[in-house]
Formats: C-alpha cells, structure tokens, sequence
C-alpha cells in the first residue's frame, strides 16, 4: 500500500498520545482513595491489600484506609495487632474476620484489646484445629486445658463470631458491649468468675438479639433477662442442667442436645414466642413452659418406631406434644435403628397429635419401609393442607431389611381407609427410588384426593437413568390433575438443585 493511505494511518499514534505513552501515567494511581479501597477490597485479605504498598509511594497509605481487616490463617497474633495500631489507621472499623491455625492462647489474644477499640462492626475470629472442623465432632471433657483468652469488652461492636477450636474464654468482668446485636460462641470453654447468663442479659447488652451458644462447655446453668432478644440457639452444652429464659420480645428458641440424660430443668417465659425447636429432653414436671398462645412452628424430638418399651426418648417426644392441641406448622422425626431386630412396633403409644396444617415429617428410614408409621402419622393429622417428608440414611452401613424383616408391620395398612381431603401441596426429599417407597407415594396419592402439586427431589446418589425410571412408574398412578416436578441436585454437595426435564427435552439447569 502506498505511504499516506488507509494502513499508514491506522499505524500512527497523534503527538498527544506519543506523549502520554511516553510518560507512562499511572491512571489508577490517580483514583480517589474511596475508588482504590473498593479495589483492594476485592484482594481478599488484608496481607495481599498490603503488598499493593510496593507499588508507589502513593500506594503505601492507601491500605490503611479499609473499613475491613481479614486475615486468614494469621500466622502470628502479634502482628494483627501492628496493623490495629498502624499509624494514621482511621477508626473505625466495620469488620474484623480472623482465622488461625492452632494458635497458642497469647498469640491469639494479643490483638483483640486493639481491635476492641477500633471496632464498630462484626468481629469473626475462627481457630481451626486440625481434625476438629466439624462442630459436631466430639470434645474432650476438660476443654480449655490447653489456656485461655480474655475477651475484652467491645462497646461499640455489633455482631461477635468466635469459634476457639476447644480453647478457654474468659468473659470481661466489667463493661457494656452497647451496639452489640448478634453474639455466637463456638466450640469454647467458658471459665472465671462472669456468668454466660449475666454477660448476655439487658444490663450489659441492651440490644442483643440473636444468640447461638453450641458445643460449649462450663455451662451447667444459664439465667437470661433480656428485653431485646428476639433468636436464642443452645446446641450441645456439656453437663448443661438449668435453663431459666424471661425475654418479652422472644420469637424463636432452639434447644437441642444440652440436657443429656440430666433431669432438664427449665423456665421459660417468652410470651411473644413462635417457634420452638425442643430436641431434648422434656419432662413437665421440672420444665415450665410459660405461656405460648402465640406458638406457631414446634419441633420435637425424635421417636423410635421399634425400641424397647421404655425407650426415654419416645417418652419425652410424648410428654412435650401432649402439651399443645394446636400447632400451625408441626416437625416430626421418626427413626428406624439400622438393626430392629425383635423390637416391638411402638407406633401405636401416640394416640394424639396436635391439630396442625403443615406436617414435616423426617424419617430415618435405614432401609426399612416406613410406610406403616408415615401411615400412622398422616391418620392422625388429616386436616393438613402441607407435607413436607425427607428420607435419611445413614451412609456407609448396609441396611439390614431383608424380605421377612419385621418393619413391614401392621401389614394391612395399606387396606385402611384414609382421606386427606385438605392437602394440596406435597415435598418428598431424599428418594432412591426403592420398592417401599414407590409403595408409599402409590398410597399417598390414593388418600390425597385433591392434591395440585408434587415436589419430588431425589437423593444425590439416583443416576438419571434411574430417576426417570421412577418418572414413569410414578405416571401410571398419579393424578392428571396433579403437577408433579422432579428434581435432582448437582453434586453430592446438595447446595443446588435442577429440574429434571421429560426425556423429549433439555435438563432445565
């Protein structure tokens, strides 16, 4: 092409151009502070948003200026707090988030007194101790032996995360923690002289509203009056044996494995209380319940369908539901021992549920035809309009049902009448798609008459093959007015699920 045409000119560069290329101008550096922060933000720790400092002179300041510090597996507790007190560090803070790797109690602690100060948001502050991630794997009797770390008092922090990985918390003794809304203490060992109970009543969080105490010991008893509480969540305190609640506002109580086989001993006072989750143990004679005229959701523990007659847990899923007669929303466990042996059928000690109008039922099937105790249940909550049933195995033991296994008792429930006029909308998780359970889902469209819609989501181990095989056995039964989906979840995560499409279509992903 001759000089001067269309290619020559494209490959020029105009003298104002030449010249900024030339002086190399660092546009980025030249963004606000606010724009540049909002960039290292997204570096995800702290460490990584300070290297940017080797950039420029004019990058050294800037990391300094985030509202929000993170450091994950924090080698040393000592140097969180050098950069709590770097200079020219404008308070406040809105977040702290800390994880450790099995640090040792004065490493840990050594910046939380700067943080403290600093804070005006949440502090989240993990230790992981190999092996133990899991919150529910066990803890030894004595924990904290290995020390412990003073919480100072957070005035102006509103949401405390701290999960210690089997370390001792000593509460401050002194101090009001004024803005704080959410508290949760993980895996810890409560020591010195501060009670739980004390620390998270009105006088010293006036605005505390959600509280999830699990897996913590040096609890045995705990007394809270508190006028902002809304959420409380106790799961698995250790020799745990009084439970005192006065809370006006209270909308929500969990209370699961905190008694043990103590004789549970309990006050609650929460007039404003809605839900209730009681897995535990209950006796009415040492446990006062207040009243709860405004309760709608109750869930209880579980009940052994063949057990020894005397089994405690039966006795107490009992004694709490004779308590009520009306539940708006009613959550049942059922739970078959992966070897019934010769136990006896013991479906038939419930004589009474309260009346309700939205069932979930989980079964812990183990293999075993829970047709007959579903049965049984459905029979006595007939009006419902809702059910909601999930199927739990207990992975890695085979199951021990075998053709002449007694779990296929009374054997004629499948003669008897029974009509759920009201119920209109089903959700079945955790199919495999097994002969006792395409028995059951044939009855139960034969008793819900009017149902509209069936939600069906396999567990994660059904193939396609397999689900569709279940597709069109399930077709030659139901209902044509009845609209029923199946689902089936990504991967054994089981965080998301897809719609299983007809076999002439795409999966609707």
């Amino acid at each position: 092409m001759a000089p001067g045409g269309a290619g020559d000119k494209r490959g020029k560069l105009s003298s104002s151009d030449a010249d900024a290329g030339a002086v190399g101008e660092d546009r980025l550096s030249a963004l606000p502070d606010e724009v540049l922060v909002l960039i290292l933000l997204r570096l995800g720790t702290t460490a990584e948003a300070a290297r940017t400092s080797a950039l420029s002179r004019r990058w050294r300041r800037v990391w300094l200026l985030l509202p929000e510090l993170r450091f994950h597996l924090a080698p040393d507790g000592h140097r969180i707090r050098k950069v709590l007190l770097a200079p020219n560090a404008p308070p406040p803070l809105h977040r702290i988030s800390v994880v450790t790797e099995d640090s040792a109690p004065d490493s840990l602690g050594a910046w939380l007194p700067d943080a403290a100060r600093r804070l005006s948001g949440a502090l989240v502050y993990h230790r992981i101790v190999p092996g133990k991630e899991d919150l529910a794997s066990p803890m030894p009797d004595e924990a904290g032996e290995g020390g412990a770390i003073q919480l100072p008092c957070f005035e102006k922090a509103t949401r405390i995360e701290i999960d210690l990985g089997l370390l001792g918390l000593d509460l401050p003794l002194a101090g009001t923690f004024a803005q704080l809304t959410e508290l949760a203490l993980y895996r810890v060992h409560l020591r010195g002289p501060i009670e739980l109970g004390d620390f998270v009543s009105s006088p010293r969080s006036p605005r505390l509203q959600k509280l999830r105490i699990r897996d913590v010991r040096g609890v045995d008893k705990l007394t809270i009056h508190s006028e902002s509480l809304l959420e409380v969540d106790l799961r698995q305190l250790k020799r745990f044996q009084r439970l005192s609640i006065s809370a006006s506002a209270l909308n929500e109580l969990n209370l699961l494995k905190c008694f043990g086989k103590n004789q549970p001993v309990a006050f609650i006072c929460a007039p404003q209380l809605e839900s209730l989750v009681w897995t535990d143990s209950y006796d009415p004679s040492s446990v006062d319940l207040g009243n709860l005229g405004q309760l709608q959701v109750l869930r209880t523990n579980g009940f052994f369908v063949f057990s020894k007659p005397d089994c405690r847990y039966n006795r107490d899923f009992l004694r709490l539901l004779q308590q009520f007669r009306f539940i708006r929303s009613l959550g049942i466990l059922l739970f078959y021992q992966r070897d019934i042996g010769n136990f006896p059928y013991l479906m038939e000690d419930i004589t009474m549920l309260p009346l309700t109008e939205f069932l979930t039922m989980e079964v812990v099937n183990n293999g075993h035809n829970f047709g007959p105790s579903s049965f049984h249940i459905l029979r006595l909550c007939a009006g419902i309009r809702r059910l909601s049933m999930k199927l739990h195995i207990i992975r890695g033991l085979k199951s021990a049902c075998h053709p002449g296994c007694i779990c296929d008792q009374p054997a004629n429930w499948k003669a008897q009448e029974l009509s759920l006029n009201r119920l209109r909308k089903v959700e079945l998780a955790g199919l495999e798609g097994t002969e006792h359970e395409v028995v059951f889902l044939e009855q139960l469209f034969s008793w819900a008459t009017v149902l509209k819609k069936m939600k069906i989501t396999f567990d994660y181990s059904v193939s396609k093959s397999k689900a569709r095989e279940l597709l069109r056995t399930l077709a030659s039964f139901s209902r044509p007015e009845t609209l029923v989906e199946f689902y089936m979840y990504h991967d054994a995560g089981k965080k998301s699920v897809f719609l299983l499409a007809p076999e002439d279509q795409e999966d609707t992903q």
